[in-house]
């Protein structure tokens, strides 16, 4: 009796870590679809509420289409989830091949979110009548949901901190898909004398054909990738990086430089001097007083390399959001050569934070307040458009001191740019519009 109940015992345990794996597998999934149609399609907002809605829907309608299901319940529910470990596995490559070769990458992400989701909502029900055998109705169901939004919160707390950051949308993948994939393995081998010899063997073959596919994804998913990223770029791809906060890119075209930020240009090489040295020159010239400069976003160094030209100016504090950022101003040679090595200067202070908390939490006084950050199309970045934000500017700058931000394109987004003059003005400031034509961005403010 005893042996009855520790292998019991044994079989509940393990269909409970199957159901935190998919739990853990199935919200990451979630987040990386919402990243990527980010990434892709733009309104990070937005594509965040439809893919995590979608499939939430989706599962609703997976756990209705268990119903159908009332014969080898243990062979359907690791079945569905060999397919999750797949569709996990292979969600980022898919999404990146199909935008490489059509302008409709849309479809397919909210696809494999409807996907995920239906297999999600066919799991929880599956588990739950395979574990009735093994524990009574109020453990059982408590246990299984438990288990699944535990391993919910894991996920997210893993592709905060560790997939997204360190490991990209690349790999992020893959390392779910392969968790999901061996815990799955074990429960259908814990379970397998209640499948029949015929669907074992199915299964059997099904983990070593599913097992190599995704093995051999993971070896090419690199080239893969970068396949579908060139093809949203008309030049060569140097670099590419997704960080915690934003994916940065950089193409090349002869001896010619472009940075782009979540696929929209920030700079090229060729012509950001009509950026930079407008948005530096102009507000110095009308600052009696400039020993002490902020600056805002900048990471990549020109906005500080046009400020040292000034002798008078004695420190200057560079803040951006992205330590990597900030490693690329100050490290690699294509942003080195452009800025003159400005970020390594012993003049220049760089810190790696928000830029509304820096300026909250500061008690130092400035000068010149310079913010040089991109369009406002996310919550992080809305906020350094707001009236809260530039009273919070206004309160350190010196009596004398001067605010310069940029604002968008007067001719592409003109309303966008007089928001920002009133937001301006209601903040206290005087405010002068200014725009110059820079060729590779257009008319610029």
């Amino acid at each position: 009796m005893a042996l009855v109940k520790s292998s019991r015992s044994k079989k509940s345990t393990v269909l409970k870590i199957a159901l935190f794996a998919t739990g853990f597998s199935g919200i990451v999934a979630e987040y990386i679809l919402s990243t990527l149609a980010s990434y892709f399609i733009g309104n990070a907002i937005l594509q965040f509420t439809l893919i995590v809605s979608i499939m939430l829907f989706s599962m609703g309608l997976g756990s209705r289409l268990s119903r159908s299901f009332d014969k080898n319940i243990i062979f359907y529910f690791v079945v569905s989830e060999l397919v999750l470990s797949f569709l996990v596995c292979f969600s980022a490559i898919i999404s990146y091949i199909i935008f490489g070769v059509t302008n409709n990458a849309w479809i397919v992400i909210y696809l494999l979110s409807i996907a995920i989701g239906l297999l999600i909502g066919v799991e929880i029900p599956f588990a739950t009548r395979i574990n009735n055998e093994y524990e009574e109705l109020r453990f059982n169901i408590s246990n299984i949901l438990e288990k699944d939004y535990y391993g919910s919160l894991v996920g997210g707390l893993f592709f905060a901190f560790v997939g997204l950051p360190y490991l990209g949308l690349t790999y992020t993948p893959f390392v779910l898909g392969l968790i999901n994939f061996g815990v799955s393995f074990w429960l259908f081998y814990t379970l397998r004398h209640q499948v029949n010899n015929k669907l074992q063997k199915v299964l059997y073959a099904s983990y070593m054909g599913i097992g190599i596919i995704i093995l051999s994804g993971l070896f090419f998913a690199k080239p893969l990738v970068l396949f579908g990223e060139q093809s949203k770029y008309k030049d060569k791809i140097v670099f590419s990086e997704q960080t915690k906060y934003q994916k940065i890119v950089i193409t090349s075209w002869q001896e010619w430089h472009s940075l782009y930020i979540n696929g929209n240009q920030q700079l090229s090489t060729f012509d950001e001097y009509l950026y930079h040295e407008p948005m530096v020159h102009s507000v110095l010239g009308m600052t009696p007083i400039k020993k002490n400069v902020l600056v805002l976003g900048g990471g990549d160094g020109c906005l500080v390399r046009e400020l040292l030209k000034y002798p008078e100016i004695e420190q200057i504090t560079l803040v951006d959001l992205d330590k990597k950022m900030i490693e690329l101003g100050t490290s690699n040679s294509i942003f080195t050569t452009l800025n003159n090595n400005a970020l390594n200067n012993s003049k220049v202070t760089t810190v790696a934070a928000d830029a509304f908390n820096y300026m909250d939490r500061s008690e130092e006084l400035y000068d010149v307040i310079l913010v040089d950050l991109p369009d406002p199309n996310n919550v992080d970045l809305n906020k350094l458009y707001t009236k809260e934000f530039y009273n919070i500017c206004y309160d350190k700058l010196q009596d004398y001191g001067s605010f310069i931000t940029q604002s968008g394109s007067p001719y592409y987004a003109t309303k966008a740019f007089y928001c920002v003059n009133k937001t301006l003005e209601a903040a206290s400031f005087y405010t002068l519009p200014l725009h110059n034509q820079v060729l590779t961005l257009g008319e610029w403010g």
